[in-house]
C-alpha cells in the first residue's frame, strides 16, 4: 500500500446509524463512499503477462480466456490467470464466534453493532474497495473451524458472494485459532494480505502459532483487534448479571468490587496481544465498535501505506 491516502468525508458514520441499514451490502456502500479512492498498489505487482495459474470460471469471465484444452480434459471451464491481472491478493478473515455476538444494554439510546457485525460491515466494505481496483478478495468466516469459504475472485460480480458468505448463519462456537490459520495457510494458493477482524478471545499460544504459519507461508498479515467499550472500560455500576457467551453460565456481583482487578487483566490482554503481534510481524489495530466504521477503515488504511512506505 504506497500510494497515498486521501481523506474521507468529515461527516463519519456513527454504528447506531449503521445498525439501521439492515442490509450488509447497503451498509458497506454507506462506508465506502467518500473513501472509495486509490488506497493501495500491491506489494507483489509486476510488468511481466506470465501465466500465473487457472482457477474456474464464473459467470462474467472473458471468455477469450477460457482454456479450452483443460476443457477437453475435464470437461469443466478454467480461464487463464497472469501475473498482471492482480493487483493484491486480499484474503479476510472475520471471527463468527459466540462472543462476537456482545452487544451492550442501551438504555438512553438505540444500540449499536455486535462486535460481529461491525467486523462484517469492515470486512465488506475493504472487499468493495479492493474489488473496485482490480484486486483479488477471498474470505471465510471462522469459529473452531472454517465455517463458510468464499475464494478469491477479482470480477466485481464477487462481492455478492462474499456479503452472502458473512450473512449466512452461524455456528457461535467457541474459536480455535491455530486450527483455522494453520488449515488456511495450506489452502491460500498464493500470498497476499490477510486480515483478521477478531476480538482475539482464545488460547493465545494458539494464535501465535497460527500468526506464524501464516508468515512463514509469505503472507502478508493485519490483525484488525474489535472490543466493545465495555470490555475495555468495564463501565457497569451497582448490581449487575453476566452471562457467558461461550462458557455459558452466569454471575451475579457487584461490579464496582471487581473492576480494579478487571481493567488490570484487560490491560495485560491488550500488551500481550500487541507484543505478540509484534513478535510475528503482524500489524495490529486495535478498534472500539463505538467509532465510525469509515473512520477505522481511513485509520487502518492509512496504517497500510505508512507501513508500506517503511518496507
Amino acid at each position: 500500500m504506497n500510494s497515498r491516502v486521501t481523506p474521507a468525508s468529515k461527516q463519519y458514520l456513527p454504528p447506531e446509524v449503521l445498525a439501521r441499514i439492515g442490509r450488509l451490502d447497503l451498509r458497506a456502500q454507506a462506508v465506502v463512499e467518500g473513501v472509495l479512492a486509490g488506497m493501495h498498489k500491491s506489494p507483489y505487482k509486476g510488468n511481466s503477462v506470465e501465466f500465473l495459474q487457472h482457477r474456474e470460471y464464473t459467470r462474467g469471465d472473458d471468455l477469450r480466456r477460457v482454456d479450452w484444452k483443460v476443457w477437453g480434459r475435464q470437461d469443466r471451464f478454467y480461464v487463464k490467470e497472469y501475473e498482471n491481472e492482480t493487483n493484491l491478493r486480499l484474503f479476510l478473515l472475520v471471527d463468527g464466534s459466540a462472543s462476537m455476538d456482545y452487544i451492550p444494554p442501551r438504555f438512553d439510546q438505540a444500540p449499536g453493532l455486535t462486535k460481529y457485525d461491525y467486523a462484517a460491515t469492515l470486512a465488506a466494505s475493504l472487499a468493495w474497495l479492493g474489488l473496485s481496483q482490480g484486486d483479488a478478495v477471498g474470505a471465510s468466516v471462522f469459529d473452531e473451524q472454517i465455517r463458510t469459504n468464499v475464494p478469491p475472485r477479482t470480477n466485481r460480480s464477487h462481492l455478492n458472494s462474499l456479503i452472502a458468505g458473512f450473512e449466512k448463519p452461524r455456528q457461535r462456537h467457541n474459536s480455535d485459532f491455530h486450527a483455522v490459520l494453520r488449515n488456511l495457510a495450506e489452502n491460500l494458493p498464493r500470498r497476499g494480505l490477510v486480515i483478521i477482524f477478531s476480538d482475539l478471545f482464545g488460547d493465545r499460544d494458539a494464535l501465535c502459532k497460527g500468526l506464524q504459519i501464516l508468515r512463514q507461508r509469505g503472507h502478508d498479515v493485519a490483525i484488525c483487534h474489535i472490543l466493545d467499550d465495555d470490555e475495555i472500560d468495564f463501565p457497569f455500576d451497582g448490581p449487575t448479571r453476566f452471562e457467558g457467551l461461550e462458557a455459558g453460565g452466569e454471575i451475579s456481583c457487584n461490579p464496582r468490587a471487581l473492576r480494579d482487578g478487571y481493567i488490570e487483566a484487560m490491560e495485560k490482554f491488550l500488551a500481550e496481544v500487541r507484543n505478540r503481534s509484534a513478535a510475528s510481524q503482524c500489524d495490529y489495530q486495535l478498534t472500539r465498535t463505538s467509532q465510525a466504521v469509515d473512520k477505522t477503515l481511513v485509520n487502518f488504511l492509512s496504517r497500510r501505506s505508512r507501513t508500506r512506505g517503511r518496507s
